[in-house]
């Protein structure tokens, strides 16, 4: 294995600024929609409090080891998705993991940007107040009638492609960055805000202990499937966001401690979004396993019965944009990455064509849910393939590749050199033991296992 420095790609690489611009850029792609809108749902239809502690459990014992091994690949690499195997291991077939990571990717942006639209046109709704105004069935058929509408949902897809892409457009350090430093704190400030408020609603207790209380004999098979794929999908892992991330990591940051600092922050979020959520959910005597539907069919009957509720309601939707927004960047960061290093584009011009290859995907993704529902692969419509194919095939695999490099291709002496910068950090050899233990044995074996239930289901 040839020296880390010599990985580094001819020309000038961007990078980020300080180690809180990466703490709060890599928390942003951990914190999106997979903790205000994936995680309280299924929450709600795992049982609760039973469902967190497997997934804390998935969290540390394979979600962090994986999040340092796309750390490792990236740093080390100084590349892309794609090119960080081919420099890491040149002559063999590990590039393929790269190409997985950008099909990942492009299918993720596809439909997360149609959902990310969904943000703003309620972001709309509610700065007119439109959930305090009405009641009872424009309510129930609200979502509906947007979602399987035509123009609105793609308008509104156009306007969220076009903020990442203004973003991502600046770069690493001028773009993404600065964005994170900002909107990160903002983003944790509103949904704290929105929890204690809900926390402190009448009959609000009993959301609480459904969050914190186990319940053991509501666990099932699919309990274990749904915090797997959760880790997976929250931590952005398999997908080569974090190993895009880490290849512009400086070499004397510290990435065991920002690995562990981003799944504690992702984490939290988490369970501060379910705070902000549950409680209000059981306040108004609402089911909590609404399903996807929870934030954009239940919540705004909500706000309309609370005290302030369209004030609140504003900043809830803010928050789901914003939390859309730091994960769309990272995602969009892996293709366009992929395309400036093969081949050889401006920035700019490799983000105008990402974003309108993306935008046109965009378009089936949110036309299949309405004017083309006819239209089906494998039973499902073009969002719905996207979604399964990208979180329960795509991301597995890639996540499998990973710990597999890692732990068998790069083997010790190179985990070693990055995680304790050269030797520079006293990290404990049992502690590497045990990384690859896990990385070698635990983690292939979990992720197969997952990979074959979600075949046989």
């Amino acid at each position: 294995m040839k020296n880390a420095s010599s990985h580094k790609q001819p020309g000038v690489r961007d990078s980020f600024g300080s180690s809180f611009g990466v703490l709060v850029a890599l928390a942003g792609s951990a914190v999106g929609l997979g903790n205000l809108w994936r995680f309280p749902y299924l929450v709600g239809q795992n049982g609760g409090a039973a469902f967190i502690l497997i997934y804390l459990v998935f969290v540390c014992l394979l979600g962090l080891p994986i999040l340092l091994s796309e750390f490792i690949i990236g740093r080390r690499s100084q590349a892309s998705a794609r090119a960080a195997y081919k420099t890491l291991a040149p002559g063999g077939s590990w590039g393929f993991a790269g190409i997985l990571a950008i099909v990942c990717c492009t299918l993720i942006l596809s439909f997360y940007s149609v959902v990310g639209g969904w943000g703003i046109d309620y972001l709309f709704k509610a700065v007119r107040f439109d959930f305090t105004r009405e009641s009872g069935a424009p309510l129930d058929t609200m979502f509906s009638t947007f979602s399987t509408s035509t123009w609105r949902p793609l308008i509104c897809h156009t306007i969220f492609l076009a903020l990442t892409a203004g973003i991502v457009i600046s770069g690493v350090k001028n773009g993404i960055e600065k964005f994170s430093k900002v909107m990160m704190p903002v983003l944790f400030l509103i949904i704290l805000g929105i929890a204690i408020r809900s926390l402190t609603l009448p009959g609000g207790g009993a959301g609480v202990d459904y969050l914190f209380k186990p319940d053991w004999s509501k666990v099932t098979t699919d309990t274990f499937l749904a915090a797997l794929g959760q880790a997976f999908f929250s931590l952005s892992l398999g997908s080569g966001m974090v190993i895009t991330y880490g290849s512009y990591v400086k070499k004397d940051a510290n990435i065991l401690s920002l690995g562990a600092q981003t799944a504690l922050a992702d984490t939290v979020f988490a369970l501060i979004a379910g705070c902000a959520i549950m409680p209000a959910v059981f306040a108004f005597g609402i089911s909590p396993g609404e399903g996807p539907g929870l934030v954009f069919i239940t919540l705004p009957h909500i706000f309309g019965q609370l005290p302030l509720g369209g004030v609140i309601a504003i900043f809830f939707f803010v928050a789901l944009l914003l939390a859309a927004l730091t994960s769309s960047i990272s995602v969009m960061e892996v293709i366009v990455a992929f395309v400036i290093e093969e081949f050889k584009m401006k920035r700019r011009t490799a983000v105008i064509v990402v974003t309108l290859s993306i935008w046109a995907l965009g378009c089936l993704c949110s036309l299949s849910l309405g004017a083309v529902d006819g239209l089906k692969l494998f039973g499902k419509t073009i969002f719905d393939l996207f979604d399964f194919v990208s979180a329960n095939v795509l991301m597995l695999i890639g996540g499998l590749i990973v710990v597999l490099f890692v732990g068998w291709k790069l083997g010790k002496k190179d985990v070693h050199d990055e995680l304790t910068n050269g030797g520079k950090l006293p990290i404990p050899e049992w502690f590497i033991d045990l990384l690859l233990f896990l990385l070698r044995f635990v983690a292939p074996a979990a992720i197969l296992i997952i990979m074959i239930f979600q075949l046989l289901k």
